[in-house]
């Protein structure tokens, strides 16, 4: 296994990884709508939100030598479903046919107030 750690994205709020090679495989951790900048939360709404989720997934798949067109799987975790919608519109923007498989699970809670939390799982090029 080999840890992915780039400044590009927020760092782990826990004792986890942004993202792990193995073999021929990329995992992304949760990412959510996070400066990685400043840490602060981003969005003015759920599809803001989504954008800067997705942003940070890219930032953790582009320092695993992968990209978007890379990932084979996702989950999304909602905390409300009346957003999905929304949410689908914005995470299309990012991916290509054939998408991936996905989940999409609404949640009571995360552990940080946002709207959404995306991860992903990605074939590596390295």
């Amino acid at each position: 296994m080999k840890e992915i750690s780039t400044d590009d994205a927020p760092p782990s709020i826990g004792p986890f990884s942004q993202g792990i090679i193995d073999g021929e495989t990329v995992y992304v951790s949760g990412q959510g709508p996070v400066d990685p900048d400043t840490g602060d939360l981003v969005g003015d709404d759920i599809r803001e939100e989504t954008r800067y989720t997705m942003e940070n997934v890219g930032a953790v798949l582009e320092a695993a030598g992968s990209s978007y067109d890379d990932i084979v799987k996702t989950t999304v975790y909602i905390q409300n479903m009346s957003n999905y919608d929304a949410i689908n519109d914005e995470y299309q923007e990012f991916l290509s046919e054939p998408y991936p498989a996905r989940s999409a699970v609404q949640v009571e809670d995360l552990p940080v107030d946002i709207g959404v939390e995306i991860e992903v799982i990605a074939r590596s090029t390295q």
